[in-house]
């Protein structure tokens, strides 16, 4: 074909193509371009859709399905229910299962199939809620073990959630072992069993004890068979109390009482063992079950007693810590499991009873002398006083008779005041040698504990280790004075101090108390003088000896009328006299003028006589 005839073809090509184009053109359905209609006829889209629709799952909103986890970021998990897209998941909806994985599959709630963006939202949180408690049932029925993420802390134990339901997990179903730090769970998925639901309250109780109690009980029955006396075996400290502690021997748990941790003293088991310390132990007891173990640590070492001091004797001196207290003594531990007992009379050499807790407290570091030793009994007794000479070796040099010293009051009696000279030095005074004047019926009015006072040595009995004491002898006796201005008949100014059944107490002058009977208290016009009144007394015995002042108020009005009385006796008896000596010297002339006056005053008194019957006549008429 030569060139021209190509030219030719390629023309009518060119033409075809032309008006083929004007046909499409002219077909284009140019009202539905703007719709953004696709080349697909309604009957192939509703096809295709068909066909689409088939290969992908049949879901509703508000469902729970399967799907599998496709990816994992930190924020969300992708899971893939066979849907046209995947849907996406809180990643916090998972923290119970922190071991997820891409592949593993997942029930998922579907909330919506689309949202605004296109995307299909998916729960995995609500679809666990939907069937957990169908799940938990089966799980306590099938007593099937299960996972549970502990979220917090809570009063006795702890909140898990399980299946999407708070479970609640007790303290004491934590482990075998007593939890200490509840907060270390908190956080964790551990394997749990469905011990309890409360159907009616919808509570759920889960524990993780019971999954390793079947262990455990097999090797306690194994440990429990091979048990002896005397055994060593290793064990953890369990639990501390004040009265021991606790070993789980592996399953088995046995305890150490605090007597048995140490030779010595000790106030708390923690001052010997920690929580969770490892330690060997010694089989003490156990009761016929086997349930109840002794257990011992000191019994692992040396008695210290075994390992003393075989040149210590009877007299040497000693130093020690006093570990315990009583009333009768202290207990000194000279040595660890070593002790002695100081008794509360070997503390000092005073004979006055005392508790041991004046002298010595819980901690003091003392030194003593060893009094008895007995190896064999594991006792001694020990004494502080014998570091101090005896103070009555040189009594009577120290504190000879009627010297003059000052003293301490320790106790009261009804008959005496107890005093202490220096320590081991005590003395009574009697209550009758306290005053001169004052009759003291209790010591108390005189003195008071604690208080110092002064005293005279009358009287030593160092074989009974006593000294007899007074306080009024400090002073001259007065009473050899009071027997001159006290005398009998002689008045003072006194004042009632206390009145009894028998009579009033009168306080006199110079701090003397006089004594009156209730008669000598009356007053001249017939009361009686009361207490705190002034008033004078008269002195109407006096005892020098028996140091008693018996005084009257009546007496005083009583002696004065007695010598007014005596006096006019005695002048009427006087002119009686004086007229019978005139009498005797009279004439007979003087008899008659006697006579006459006589006649003359009988006259006046019968005259008088005549008055006095008139005047009664005229009072009775008056009266009429």
């Amino acid at each position: 074909m030569n060139e021209e005839e190509k030219n030719l073809e390629n023309q009518e090509v060119q033409e075809q193509k032309q008006a083929t184009s004007v046909q499409q053109t002219e077909e284009f359905d140019w009202d539905n371009y703007d719709k953004e209609v696709d080349d697909y006829s309604s009957e192939e889209r509703q096809e295709l859709e068909k066909m689409y629709d088939d290969t992908m799952s049949t879901i509703g909103e508000n469902e729970v399905v399967d799907g599998t986890v496709v990816a994992i970021t930190k924020r969300e998990v992708i899971i893939n229910i066979g849907y046209k897209s995947e849907g996406i998941v809180n990643a916090n909806e998972f923290r119970y299962n922190p071991d997820l994985k891409v592949g593993d599959t997942v029930e998922v709630y579907v909330e919506t199939q689309e949202d605004k963006d296109g995307q299909l939202k998916l729960s995995h949180k609500k679809a666990r809620a939907l069937r957990s408690w169908d799940r938990v049932n089966e799980a306590l029925e099938k007593d099937e073990i299960i996972k549970g993420y502990i979220k917090c802390r809570t009063k006795g134990g702890m909140i898990v959630d399980v299946f999407g339901i708070e479970a609640f997990l007790p303290g004491s179903q934590i482990d075998v072992k007593p939890i200490r730090d509840y907060d270390m769970f908190v956080g964790k998925t551990m394997e749990f069993k469905v011990v309890k639901i409360n159907q009616e309250y919808k509570n759920v109780v889960v524990s993780h004890k019971a999954l390793i109690e079947a262990e455990l009980e097999q090797q306690k029955k194994e440990i429990i068979a091979k048990l002896e006396k005397g055994q060593v075996l290793e064990g953890t400290v369990k639990n501390i109390t004040s009265y021991g502690v606790f070993i789980d021997l592996g399953g088995v748990d046995g305890l150490i009482h605090i007597t048995d941790l140490s030779w010595g003293r000790i106030s708390h088991p923690e001052e010997i063992v920690e929580l969770d310390q490892k330690l060997n132990v010694v089989i003490l007891d156990f009761d016929d079950d086997k349930k109840r173990i002794a257990l011992g640590l000191k019994q692992l070492t040396e008695h210290p007693w075994d390992s003393l001091d075989p040149n210590l004797k009877v007299g040497d001196k000693v130093k020690g810590k006093v570990v315990v207290m009583a009333d009768y003594g202290a207990f000194v531990e000279i040595a660890p499991g070593v002790e002695g007992l100081i008794h509360v009379s070997e503390m000092s050499w005073s004979q006055h009873l005392r508790s041991a807790q004046e002298f010595l407290k819980v901690g003091d570091e003392i030194e003593a002398v060893i009094l008895t030793l007995d190896r064999e009994e594991r006792k001694m007794s020990l004494g502080m006083k014998q570091l101090k000479p005896d103070p009555w070796q040189d009594i009577e040099q120290k504190y000879p008779l009627n010297s003059k010293h000052k003293a301490k009051v320790r106790n009261f009696t009804s008959f005496g005041v107890f005093v202490e000279i220096e320590e081991g030095v005590d003395g009574l005074i009697h209550i009758s040698d306290l005053s001169w004047t004052k009759k003291v019926k209790h010591p108390a009015e005189f003195t008071s504990i604690g208080a110092e006072i002064e005293v005279v040595v009358l009287e030593i009995d160092k074989d009974n280790r006593r000294l007899s004491l007074g306080h009024k002898q400090l002073e001259e006796n007065p009473w050899e004075v009071f027997e001159t201005i006290f005398a009998v008949d002689s008045v003072h100014e006194g004042t009632v101090t206390e009145m009894t059944e028998k009579g009033a107490v009168v306080a006199l002058p110079y701090g003397v108390e006089g004594f009156a009977t209730p008669k000598h208290m009356v007053k001249e016009d017939g009361g009686k003088v009361g207490v705190d009144e002034k008033a004078q007394f008269k002195v109407i015995e006096f005892n020098k000896d028996a140091k008693r002042i018996i005084v009257s108020h009546s007496r005083i009005f009583e002696d004065e009328k007695r010598a007014e009385n005596q006096a006019t006796r005695k002048a009427t008896k006087s002119a009686t006299k004086k007229l019978k000596d005139n009498l005797e010297k009279t004439t007979l002339g003087d008899i008659s003028d006697l006579a006459a006056l006589k006649d003359e005053m009988n006259s006046e008194s019968a005259a008088k006589a005549e008055s006095k019957k008139d005047d009664k006549a005229d009072e009775g008429k008056k009266d009429e």
